[in-house]
């Protein structure tokens, strides 16, 4: 039996989990659909057919005592061939490249189920990062209705996971090429939105999702499962309806 809150963060009852979170544990299965996930979103790229090519070097011929290369007019700079300054790439990337990566319907819904039943194991949680002391979070349907961030942060403040959003904050790093990487904290899975999505989506490192769009990339980023959820009632509910 699990403990569920309401939105003062006070014990309301206690209900069951569904089925689902006793599903075994497959970390194998859980890194190979967040893999085929983001491979299937890669766009093809390749370079241009005429990259490095956009130049006057032709070879002098043999007799000349020198490498047979193709060297620049008027100059002995060497050029065009891959082991020149400039030159081409010897296997440059190919637009025409398969980036997909398959797996089966029965194997993604193994490993989502997987996942989901990863969030209640405070080993993986607390190897993930996470800094909470019981999971997972279950909080009542009223919950959904919180369109403040104040609100959201009172609720998460009063039973103690606010502090994993302060940790996400201050992992805050500025990318090379511009914008910030920020560490992932809370995931919020909701049942139906009736103003949640507004009230969590500033909160930093938090992803909100509808129970129904749940993704082994949501539940394990970077393939490794065990983060911190807040789970609402009616989101375990249809969680129960499609993996019954």
């Amino acid at each position: 039996m699990t403990k569920v809150k309401n939105v003062y963060g006070e014990d309301k009852e206690e209900i069951k989990l569904p089925e689902v979170f006793n599903t075994e544990f497959r970390p194998d299965l859980i890194k190979k659909s967040v893999i085929a996930a983001q491979n299937n979103r890669k766009q093809p790229y390749g370079s241009d057919e005429r990259a490095g090519k956009r130049t006057t070097a032709e070879s002098w011929g043999a007799g000349q005592g020198a490498a047979m290369v193709p060297r620049v007019k008027d100059g002995r700079r060497a050029a065009l061939v891959p082991q020149t300054v400039g030159g081409r790439r010897a296997h440059p990337p190919k637009s025409q490249k398969d980036q997909e990566k398959a797996i089966n319907k029965k194997e993604r819904r193994k490993a989502l189920k997987s996942a989901i039943g990863a969030t209640k194991d405070l080993d993986l949680i607390e190897k993930r990062g996470h800094e909470f002391e019981e999971a997972p979070i279950i909080v009542e349907n009223e919950f959904q209705a919180l369109n403040k961030t104040s609100e959201v942060k009172d609720f998460l403040e009063s039973v103690g996971a606010y502090r994993d959003i302060k940790r996400s904050k201050k992992g805050r790093k500025r990318k090379k090429r511009g914008g910030y990487r920020t560490p992932k904290s809370i995931l919020v899975i909701y049942g139906e939105d009736e103003g949640i999505e507004r009230g969590a989506r500033n909160l930093p490192g938090v992803d909100i999702v509808e129970a129904t769009e749940l993704s082994t990339e949501l539940l394990a980023p970077g393939a490794e499962p065990g983060r911190l959820t807040v789970w609402t009632v009616s989101a375990l509910d249809k969680v129960e309806e499609v993996y019954e």
